[in-house]
């Protein structure tokens, strides 16, 4: 954004210090997650840059491990490692796990935001503070707790116990975001819907749910984002079958020390970066739908 002509020196110098400080918060921030992605080009089998590497050599850099992650191995390729799919399998598990449980936890989230914009609901602090209290509670005491509690219903080492130990996980980003997206909304348009005839359903699909729908996906996509980089809960509930790619990676790092886990990790950055555009561009939508004007 362009300064004003009227600004002073030292208001110039200021606001490109300013910048200058961002510019280094980012960095710091960023750089050392950018960094994995050069190196899981790598044609080493260690986790560093070769001085070839830093010539930019083109014999330097090469596909082995993500054909190794894709399960797609050359004999040459295997130095290490055995080439298997457990990497494809974990990446199945994860899509499985992850997009149940944000399905559950959309609608359960949903459900109890609506219920809390209500203006006469009961106990609402207490109940918000209930949803919302797996975000609270350290992990491992949730895990733990999940454990003792699903091992009485057999739900161990089962599909069903992790996608609805993930669905409690992300629940509350569900409720916070869509509770934020119904702070503005306008009750006069449920009452207009059905000083029209409208009953309910047809009111919260025709009515509230196109205005909401910005904040409700938003809310699935961090639901979804908590469930697919979950390693705590799947190491106490999830067996060999339940295998996810936070799991492998985490198995990886402790037993079998191998690039891959760099590939799948850019491959996870990727995804990051994908969806947070996604939500970015929800939210800029949800302000366009309230009539917030942006300003560049």
């Amino acid at each position: 954004m362009a300064l004003p002509t009227y600004t002073t020196t030292e208001q110039r110098i200021g606001y490109y210090t300013y910048l200058f400080y961002c510019g280094l918060v980012f960095f710091f921030l960023i750089a050392p997650i950018f960094m994995i992605v050069p190196l899981s080009f790598n044609q080493s089998p260690f986790f560093g840059f070769t001085p070839e590497m830093l010539r930019f050599e083109p014999d330097a850099f090469s596909l082995r491990w993500y054909r190794q992650m894709l399960g797609i191995c050359r004999p040459d390729d295997i130095i290490t490692t055995v080439c298997t799919n457990k990497w494809m399998i974990g990446t199945k598990n994860s899509f499985i796990i992850g997009l149940s449980a944000t399905f559950l936890a959309t609608a359960l989230g949903t459900t109890a935001a609506l219920g809390l914009s209500k203006p006469h609901m009961p106990f609402k602090g207490a109940i918000m503070a209930l949803l919302i209290s797996p975000m609270i509670v350290p992990l491992i005491i949730t895990a733990a707790g999940i454990f003792f509690f699903y091992a009485k219903f057999g739900l161990v080492g089962t599909y069903t116990g992790l996608i609805l130990a993930h669905t409690a996980l992300g629940t509350p980003f569900v409720v916070i975001t869509v509770t934020a997206t119904l702070t503005g909304f306008d009750t006069n348009l449920i009452r207009a819907s059905q000083s029209l005839g409208a009953d309910t359903m047809r009111t919260f699909f025709k009515v509230i749910m196109p205005l909401i729908l910005p904040g409700v996906i938003s809310g699935a996509l961090f639901a979804f984002i908590t469930s697919f980089d979950e390693v705590v809960v799947v190491l106490f509930l999830g067996s060999v079958e339940q295998q996810t790619i936070p799991r492998q990676m985490w198995s990886g790092i402790r037993q079998e020390i191998s690039p891959v886990i760099l590939c799948m990790a850019t491959c996870l950055v990727a995804l990051s970066i994908m969806l947070l555009t996604t939500v970015e561009l929800l939210r800029r939508r949800s302000e366009r739908l309230r009539g917030i004007k942006l300003r560049n």
